[in-house]
């Protein structure tokens, strides 16, 4: 080998190295610059748009577990509010119709909805299905 082929080769070694170095210390700015962008977005309102967002959300949630079990109470509520019993999950009322006159004449499940989730959830919709399917019958349980 002659030393211009030497030369060549320390020269395209060191040019690689050169372009090797680059692109490191090119990856490590954008890195860099990338975390600083995102830690100015979350202190500049992003994070408090997210803390509003959710406590708007959780004020709703809580409005509504709110509305529900007060609903007996609210006016043009369709049964006597001594009738009706908050259970909660998976509907929300069960009304036993005449109950407060001793002489219960029918049963009903009772699901109130407010705001914007008018919908039934998924087990909502099987228990009224199963209500109207006519699958619901009476057991009585005496522990020994």
């Amino acid at each position: 080998m002659e030393i211009t082929d030497l030369r060549l080769i320390f020269l395209l070694a060191a040019f690689l190295l050169c372009c090797i170095l680059f692109l490191l210390v090119g990856l490590n700015i954008g890195l860099r610059y990338g975390r600083l962008q995102e830690s100015a977005e979350w202190e500049g309102g992003k994070l408090e748009s997210i803390i509003k967002k959710r406590l708007k959300q959780s004020r709703a949630v809580l409005g509504g577990l709110v509305s529900e079990q007060l609903a007996p109470l609210l006016p043009g509520f369709p049964f006597e509010p001594g009738d009706c019993r908050f259970i909660g999950k998976p509907v929300d009322f069960l009304v036993f119709k005449g109950m407060n006159e001793k002489e219960i004449t029918e049963v009903i499940f009772l699901e109130v909805k407010t705001g914007t989730a008018k919908n039934l959830n998924d087990q909502e919709k099987r228990l009224r299905e199963a209500v109207k399917a006519g699958h619901v019958r009476w057991v009585e349980y005496s522990p020994e």
